[in-house]
């Protein structure tokens, strides 16, 4: 992956947007300083409302709610401020599995240096489950999740034709699994792993992941692989 955003602030993005021009002047910096305080709540391990972020901000509720109408809104605003260089992943690999490796070398260092803060989205995404099941979510817009839906279907992209359409689905569904901040719950608070094991388990299970798509298509299919670079 080619990317220039990987800041460990939120501040950097200001002036280095993915794709859009910077804003600027008081109403800019007015949601910069609400994104960072969000960031830094967040990273402390609280989930905060537009309400706490304005309080510790020191902004009015009715400005902080002009620029992040929710709870969902602003949580979904420092969660893509976190991802930062992930959403801008690229390769010019043709081998599926290169890539996948690509974006998890990317990926995993900037999830765990975010990791408080991809948590306590998890857990607003949990909570806000729980009132719906219980019919107390009420009129709060749901936050919703799913980078990397897009992401890992791009990082398998060279499959794509070579692969039925629902083994490629089921493909990109398997390596959700192992990639976000699951992986860290699973592998480092249940396992005790440390950073480099996490990231070992995590780029061995998607490489075995890839292999066995490649081969099972290929023991289906009774072809010999050809198209399928897979080193």
């Amino acid at each position: 992956m080619d990317v220039s955003r990987q800041r460990s602030t939120a501040s950097g993005d200001a002036e280095h947007g993915s794709g859009q021009a910077a804003e600027r002047g008081p109403r800019a910096r007015t949601k910069r300083l609400m994104l960072e305080t969000a960031t830094r709540l967040m990273q402390a391990g609280g989930t905060p409302s537009v309400s706490e972020v304005a309080e510790a901000a020191e902004v009015s509720r009715a400005t902080a709610y002009r620029y992040f109408p929710s709870q969902a809104a602003l949580v979904q605003a420092v969660v893509d401020e976190g991802l930062g260089p992930i959403l801008t992943w690229q390769s010019t690999s043709a081998d599926a599995e290169r890539r996948v490796a690509e974006l998890f070398d990317t990926a995993m260092p900037r999830i765990e240096a975010f990791e408080a803060t991809f948590k306590a989205a998890l857990k607003l995404s949990l909570d806000q489950w729980a009132q719906r099941q219980a019919g107390t979510l009420g009129g709060e817009p749901a936050f919703t999740r799913g980078h990397r839906i897009d992401l890992l279907q791009e990082a398998i992209a060279p499959l794509k034709g070579h692969l039925p359409p629902r083994d490629f689905k089921r493909l990109a569904q398997a390596l959700s699994l192992i990639f976000g901040v699951e992986v860290l719950i699973v592998l480092k608070d249940i396992w005790g792993l440390d950073s480099r094991r996490t990231r070992s388990v995590a780029q061995w299970a998607a490489s075995a992941l890839v292999r066995a798509a490649v081969a099972e298509s290929i023991d289906e299919g009774g072809g010999d692989g050809s198209g399928l670079v897979v080193e």
